[in-house]
């Protein structure tokens, strides 16, 4: 009796699910899909700073350097505490190489600048001291999360826009959408102008340093969404 019971139970739910599958085949849906993108300007600029000990007849110490270094930064409106940071990994004197049985100190610094003018005043700021050894490890915008979410709305409701263009001509109405999925991406494009690969050349003291020319290419973020739109 009870293994005639479960029988028609395990029936049941066969048929029951069998009814909901066919039910979401039968019924009138539209198919669309959309796209939105837009570019953005990034907004946090990730420099590299190496100083090292000058080997030479008047060394000029780490500590020297730095001291100009902060100098300088401060001089230009940089927050030290917020925005530069010493890279242990490659600094604070755990690595150092002899040459003519001397050791020569070196550190490197990360900044975080803001953007594209920033970034030129302290390559120049930084080259009429004596600092040259400076890079652009990377680029990215801050609010991209909040970004993705914005664009994922307007495609959803570009999605509901076209649906309704389509079934208008034949006199039915778009209602609940039944299936979506969506995928976002962004690409961040590398660097362009002077600074990509930043060789700059030296400019003689008493001639007065122009400032970098500097254009970092926008940012691209694009969303789609796929949408089934059940339609009467």
């Amino acid at each position: 009796m009870k293994k005639g019971i479960l029988i028609i139970l395990v029936n049941l739910i066969a048929i029951s699910a069998f009814s909901q599958t066919k039910n979401f085949i039968d019924q009138p849906y539209l198919e669309t899909r959309s796209k939105v993108d837009t570019l953005v300007s990034p907004d946090r600029i990730y420099m590299q700073i190496s100083i090292a000990e000058k080997d030479s007849k008047g060394k000029i110490s780490v500590e020297e350097q730095e001291h100009k270094m902060a100098n300088k930064l401060v001089e230009l409106g940089i927050n030290l505490k917020k925005q530069l940071f010493l890279d242990d990994a490659a600094s604070n004197f755990k690595k150092y190489f002899l040459r003519k049985q001397n050791v020569l100190k070196s550190k490197t610094y990360q900044l975080i600048l803001y953007d594209a003018v920033s970034v030129g005043k302290v390559l120049t700021g930084l080259e009429s001291i004596g600092i040259s050894n400076v890079e652009i490890v990377k680029t990215e915008y801050s609010k991209i999360e909040t970004l993705k979410l914005n664009l994922l709305s307007k495609a959803i409701s570009k999605a509901k826009k076209q649906a309704e263009a389509l079934v208008k001509p034949l006199n039915q109405k778009v209602l609940n959408a039944i299936y979506i999925s969506n995928n976002t991406n962004y690409i961040n494009y590398s660097l362009q102008g002077r600074t990509a690969g930043l060789k700059m050349s030296l400019v003689p003291d008493k001639e007065q340093l122009a400032p970098v020319n500097i254009d970092f290419q926008k940012i691209k973020v694009s969303s789609e969404v796929f949408v089934k739109f059940k339609i009467d």
